[in-house]
């Protein structure tokens, strides 16, 4: 499978919304989106439009990032790797009012050791990143699996992109590195859709949410995986939904 390149570095999107879906559904989405949308130009697969992603994800001690305490909420700090490719991408998503961003970086995969040092490094491209998790006192605690089917178009409203999740596993983190255990299940028979776009919801989108009536739902798989190992202090359950309705977590 190739590499996602750099160039998801600039990301055009600056909005996203969510939606938890039973299987039956999800499939439905993902024949709907075959034939409307087009294959992600770094996916594999039969559609061209399939790849895997692990996560490790960090937060503090006391879980400020999964309560989403001060500005511990509106930012994300993970490396994610692409499959079984030998680099990864040191990634922060920042959330503001009426704005997503992300940073990016690729360093090789044997170089992630480099993040327990308790000093940093400017020489490495991933200074950046390791400052931030000294600064902010974050260490590996999870590891997020999933595989993902995704779906691009552009369209009068600008860029959009559609991903659907499945698949998706937890395992608990000690170290910056990948365990090839995925972990256990999150959201069995269910996926979680996510529809990327520009400041407006395209027209195509719009339809899909009418159609099959969908209901946003927050669903971080960070927060849904520690919930899962049990690791945080107040759970957040999502029931299985009955027909097409999701449950906000």
């Amino acid at each position: 499978m190739m590499t996602p390149a750099l160039a998801r570095s600039a990301r055009p999107f600056i909005a996203e919304v969510k939606f938890v879906v039973d299987g039956a559904t999800g499939r439905r989405i993902r024949e709907w989106a075959r034939i409307n949308l087009d294959p992600d130009p770094h996916g594999a697969g039969p559609f061209g439009d399939e790849y895997g992603i692990s996560s490790l994800y960090f937060d503090t001690d006391a879980g400020d990032v999964f309560h989403r305490r001060g500005s511990f909420g509106r930012a994300k700090y993970r490396v994610r790797r692409y499959g079984e490719s030998e680099v990864a991408f040191l990634e922060r998503k920042l959330r503001k009012p009426g704005m997503l961003s992300k940073r990016r970086t690729v360093v090789a995969l044997d170089a992630l050791p480099c993040l327990n040092r308790r000093s940093t490094d400017l020489r490495w491209d991933g200074d950046w990143f390791h400052r931030r998790l000294l600064l902010r006192q974050q260490k590996p605690v999870c590891q997020i699996s999933y595989s993902r089917v995704a779906r691009t178009a552009l369209t009068i409203d600008g860029p959009a992109r559609l991903t659907l999740d499945e698949d998706v596993c937890v395992a608990s983190a000690r170290e910056p590195r990948f365990a090839p255990d995925p972990g256990q299940q999150v959201l069995p028979h269910r996926m979680i859709l996510e529809l990327k776009y520009g400041s407006h919801l395209p027209a195509i989108f719009k339809r899909l949410v009418e159609d099959v009536r969908l209901q946003p739902a927050r669903a971080s798989k960070y927060r849904l995986g520690m919930t899962a190992l049990g690791e945080v202090g107040f759970p957040l359950t999502i029931p299985p939904p009955p027909g097409l309705n999701v449950s906000h977590g």
